[in-house]
């Protein structure tokens, strides 16, 4: 950040904040609406944030690497627009006329993180390739993800709009690792939109043409740039997809038989789903998976020996995928208890560490409050609480199992953290219904009386 930012930040935001209330006035639902300006004020603040904890406290990072790479597209648009147009819009095709210009672009043979630098690029087009305008607008861009995802919650359980609206805009990791110039803050807005359009378009059947447009361009998105989260994400909507089916069964028997039907034919087409998404990308082919992960551990433990308390370990990988699976239920600890509170080193793990306590907190006391019998009631009665655990739980597998460091995970695990708090409330909440409803029918409370009295 430089004297730039200084100048040109406040009049942006003065404009930004003038289009947000305008969008904000016109929302009709009041009891959404006192969120929205709250919501984006946070993605604003975790955007310079971070910015400032890597300039000042890490000293660099990948943000600035992306800023830094997107500055040849600004130097390329004053020599000539239609050269930065070129890199921005062009598929990594060699292209002679912008070669002295993309030979300077780090990031130009990573096509995952080239498309963060295209984006940092376009935007940068429009705000003089100030850094901390180019990471405002990163941020505005998830920030319409998750409104879009908030929407859908609230669809869904409109008595729970507090809670919602804290997992997920206010969960401090998530906005501030997913507001920044960072390949998170994009797949995390995508997955946002992916979701909205998913629950609307597919299950809902509300404009089915534009809400499958819009996530068809969100799984390219997430495609482009992250793919394990849709590996993760299919999955756990096809599994959604064949509840609702299910739930439309009137017996109660029937439904009880259908269950493994639907699990049996939902694994198949998530296979297939995975392996045609991930042709083009043999890291995260199905057969090379477990190689990469392998791989993958081994080089950041080596690497972690100087990193001291952030990192962890699952035990040591042979490269099969029953030893793989055996680490699941370690690695998905890792990434919704972990890092314990005595295991924090500095304020980044403290403050992880601090939610990870709160989301341990708040998983026993639901599973004190309710019996298993009830809460497998739960989960199979509402599909979408299905798809949140799923997800939650695969995700964190994911993540877990190949990150070894808990600086690193803390970044990698936000896209799953306001599903599985989301899931939380909504399974406390309904406890507490039932037990509600048990306190105040009267013939529940009077009918033993009665019965002696009869007697």
């Amino acid at each position: 950040m430089d004297i730039k930012d200084l100048f040109l930040t406040p009049i942006y935001l003065l404009f930004i904040y003038a289009v947000a209330f305008m969008i904000n006035n016109r929302i009709r639902n009041k009891v959404i609406r006192p969120y929205f300006i709250p919501a984006l004020n946070v993605k604003i603040i975790g955007a310079i944030a971070l910015g400032l904890i890597y300039q000042f406290y890490y000293y660099g990072g990948d943000t600035y690497n992306y800023f830094k790479d997107s500055k040849v597209i600004w130097e390329a648009f004053l020599d000539s627009p239609f050269k930065a147009i070129s890199i921005i819009f062009t598929d990594r095709q060699y292209d002679p006329s912008i070669y002295e210009y993309v030979r300077r672009i780090y990031f130009y043979v990573d096509p995952n993180s080239f498309h963060v630098v295209r984006l940092s690029g376009f935007f940068g087009l429009f705000t003089f390739h100030t850094y901390s305008l180019i990471a405002i607008f990163f941020a505005i861009t998830c920030f319409s993800g998750m409104w879009a995802l908030y929407k859908v919650f609230y669809d869904l359980y409109p008595h729970l709009h507090k809670k919602l609206a804290y997992a997920i805009f206010f969960i401090p990791s998530v906005f501030f690792w997913g507001s920044g110039l960072l390949k998170d803050t994009i797949t995390l807005g995508a997955l946002g939109w992916m979701f909205h359009a998913f629950y609307f378009g597919i299950i809902k059947r509300q404009h089915i043409v534009t809400n499958i447009v819009v996530m068809f361009v969100a799984i390219l998105v997430v495609q482009g740039i992250k793919v394990y989260i849709l590996l993760c994400f299919l999955p756990a909507a096809f599994f959604w997809i064949f509840m609702e089916y299910r739930a439309r069964i009137r017996s109660g028997l029937l439904r009880f038989i259908t269950l493994p039907i639907v699990i049996a034919i939902s694994i198949p087409i998530s296979y297939r789903a995975i392996t045609k998404i991930t042709e083009e990308n043999t890291r995260y082919q199905l057969d090379n998976i477990t190689a990469t992960t392998k791989t993958t551990a081994e080089w950041l433990r080596t690497v972690g020996t100087n990193q001291g308390g952030s990192v962890y370990s699952l035990g040591e990988f042979d490269g099969t995928w029953t030893n793989m699976i055996s680490k699941a239920p370690v690695a998905i600890n890792v990434s919704l208890y972990r890092p314990y509170l005595w295991e924090a080193r500095n304020p980044v793990m403290i403050l992880s560490a601090l939610e990870a306590a709160f989301f341990l907190f708040l998983t026993v006391r639901i599973f004190l409050q309710i019996k298993l019998s009830r809460l497998f009631h739960i989960l199979t009665s509402q599909p979408i609480l299905l798809f949140c655990i799923i997800f939650a739980l695969t995700f964190s597998f994911a993540v877990g199992v190949s990150s070894y460091n808990f600086g690193t995970l803390v970044r990698y695990k936000i896209p799953m953290m306001p599903f599985f708090l989301s899931a939380l409330y909504i399974i406390q909440s309904q406890a507490i219904k039932k037990k509600k409803k048990k306190r105040r029918d009267p013939f529940m409370a009077a009918q033993p009386n009665n019965v002696v009295a009869t007697t």
